[in-house]
Order: structure tokens, then sequence, then C-alpha cells
């Protein structure tokens, strides 16, 4: 296992802002800060709603991860995932996306709330 520099760090919802930063415009994003507490192993942030995504979805792309998780915080999304269809996911649920794996966002709530956990914290996003 490789070692990573780590340090201590707390992201408090009074003291953070939604930024458009995203790389998708349909969405504003709280980065939480654990790239740099992790030394870039983790990265987490929470995505929320601005605006519907575009008519047929995100596009078909996958993220070059070695591990992606995302938990439901608020409302729900929909998502065309490689080998198991579309799936609703709804306030409570979480869902694995193995590395690699080609996925389209085809909608969602316009109060969704989603965190995202990625390693390593540097990862690109590619069109299938």
């Amino acid at each position: 296992m490789t070692e990573h520099k780590q340090k201590f760090h707390a992201s408090f919802l009074k003291n953070s802002k939604f930024g458009s930063g995203s790389l998708r415009g349909y969405f504003m994003d709280r980065d939480l800060g654990m790239t740099e507490a992790t030394g870039g192993m983790v990265f987490a942030e929470v995505h929320r709603a601005n605006g519907a995504p575009p008519e047929g979805g995100s596009g078909t792309h996958y993220h070059t991860v070695d591990f992606q998780m995302n938990y439901l915080l608020k409302g729900w999304m929909k998502v065309e995932i490689e080998g198991e269809g579309e799936i609703t996911f709804e306030a409570g649920d979480a869902w694995l996306q193995p590395p690699k794996i080609n996925h389209n966002v085809l909608g969602f709530s316009e109060d969704l709330e989603v965190l995202e956990i990625c390693m390593p914290a540097n990862f690109g996003t590619e069109e299938a």
C-alpha cells in the first residue's frame, strides 16, 4: 500500500460555498477539502443541481479512477450504467461505479445533492 501523508481536516457546511467550477454545468460543487488533506489520495465533493442536464443526458462517459462511490443525500437521480441499464436512485441510496464503467446521467430532481468520493483525487473523464 502506498503511504500518503494525511492531515486532519473538517469541512463545515456553514463555512462552505457551492461553486460553479463543475465539469458539468448543470451541477454546482462543494469541495470537501479531502484532496489536499489526503495528499491527492481521495476526492470528495457534494454536487448540487444547477439546472437540467442536456436532452438525452450528460453523454455517455467514464472516469479513470481506481474507486468511485456516490451517495444520494437529497432528491433523485436517473443514471444509465453500462451492463445495468437505467436506474433511478433516491435519497439514501449509494452505488459503486467500477473503474472506467460507461454511464450517462439522464435526469435528476431540482433539489438533488449527491456525495461523490473517488480515488485517486486527480482523475480524468473520457467521453465514450
